[in-house]
């Protein structure tokens, strides 16, 4: 088995909030970057180019991709344009990990062109496991690849289970920061700003995720990741709501015993975690002292005003292409929310209808799943419209 200083990694949306991060973990541990992806911008790409000397590197939007092959073109970098181009370096199989840390259902493909290479993924896309679950769970099985958690409630949980039986797993207990909103009431989150969702109290993450967390979307996607990810009941997995984010996550066995993973909240960790597993290393991270934090505190999650935390479970529960409905509404429904074109609210009123009214298919191709995301999208606009 390599050395974790010995391995190689390629990053999928390298210039995004979790990409960057790791990149940092890259070089803190020397590991040679066989290729990123990123999608339009161009000027931290190439400064990753030429900061990590991947062979290869392709940039969703095709213009920007000839923009900087120019600017790279004293590189020995090849640089490459468009979907399919991200998707097949994903699938290459030269690297020992890849990290997915693509935003929204455009990771699922990648995602699954990393498991048809048997290499190891590093996810931190859950859109991936939102949309199609199953599918991704029948592959990992046909490919026996294993899915290495990168976001810090998954990482969190993935530690606390280690080597314990899976059948003395009781629960497993997802925390939430709450968001900047917790405790308002809905006539409170009608005169919401997206300057305002965007100014999350702990965490550092790219606009979508961070409206996501203000809604408990988010959260709703963490509960349906942990049923795949941890083959788990819907009525096995809890939310409490934990401000300081120091307890990443718990799991309950079937004694009563608490397990839990607790660190400064930096999402360096998970990644470096997924990339060492099943050793650890030296991390550069700041020491957690608790005599500093000082207390920590939990407490329910308001289901009624932040109700797509609920639809989550219920979506949970139907299964089949609801995942992605739910998905392609809620994406449709913070762009247009960051837009300023709909409210806070909206965007939980409108995602709630959208799912209602999507065709149910209750065994879903990729097609289907595709094709639902589709559908969820343009029923956003036409419940605007009505």
């Amino acid at each position: 088995m390599k050395s974790v200083y010995e391995k190689s990694v390629t990053v999928l949306g390298s210039t995004g909030s979790v990409g960057t991060q790791a990149l940092d973990v890259a070089r803190s541990l020397e590991l040679k970057v066989d290729a990123i992806t990123g999608a339009t911008r161009i000027d931290i790409l190439e400064d990753q180019i030429r900061g990590f000397k991947p062979s290869v590197c392709a940039v969703l939007d095709e213009d920007r991709a000839r923009e900087l092959a120019l600017k790279v073109a004293d590189t020995s970098c090849k640089v490459v344009g468009g979907y399919d181009a991200i998707v097949d370096i994903a699938g290459q199989g030269v690297s020992d990990s890849v990290i997915n840390s693509i935003t929204g259902k455009a990771g699922l493909r990648p995602s699954l062109a990393v498991i048809e290479s048997g290499v190891s993924l590093a996810l931190a896309n859950k859109e991936t496991i939102v949309c199609a679950g199953e599918l991704v769970n029948k592959a990992l099985a046909e490919k026996n690849v294993k899915i290495l958690p990168v976001d810090s409630e998954h990482s969190a949980i993935f530690q606390s289970i280690a080597n314990n039986r899976h059948g003395d797993i009781s629960k497993v207990i997802l925390t939430a920061s709450g968001g900047p909103f917790y405790g308002k009431t809905r006539d409170e989150l009608a005169g919401i700003t997206p300057e305002m969702a965007l100014a999350h109290p702990t965490w550092k993450m790219g606009p979508k995720i961070t409206i996501d967390s203000a809604t408990l979307m988010n959260k709703g996607f963490e509960v349906i990741e942990a049923k795949y990810l941890f083959d788990v009941e819907p009525s096995q997995i809890d939310v409490i709501v934990h401000p300081e984010s120091i307890v990443h996550s718990m799991v309950e066995y079937i004694d009563k015993a608490v397990l839990a993973q607790l660190s400064c909240p930096d999402m360096r960790l998970c990644v470096q975690y997924a990339l060492s597993y099943p050793n650890r290393c030296a991390g550069t991270l700041k020491p957690l002292d608790l005599t500093e934090v000082g207390s920590l505190t939990f407490k329910k999650p308001d289901k009624k005003t932040f109700k797509l935390l609920g639809l989550a479970y219920d979506v949970l529960n139907r299964g089949g292409n609801l995942g992605a409905a739910l998905n392609g509404a809620n994406e449709r429904a913070v762009a247009l929310f960051l837009d300023k074109r709909i409210s806070f609210t909206d965007i939980m009123d409108l995602v709630c209808e959208a799912v209602d009214k999507i065709a149910y298919i209750e065994d879903p191709t990729l097609d289907d799943i595709e094709q639902t995301d589709i559908r969820s999208r343009e029923l956003i606009d036409e419940l605007l419209r009505s």
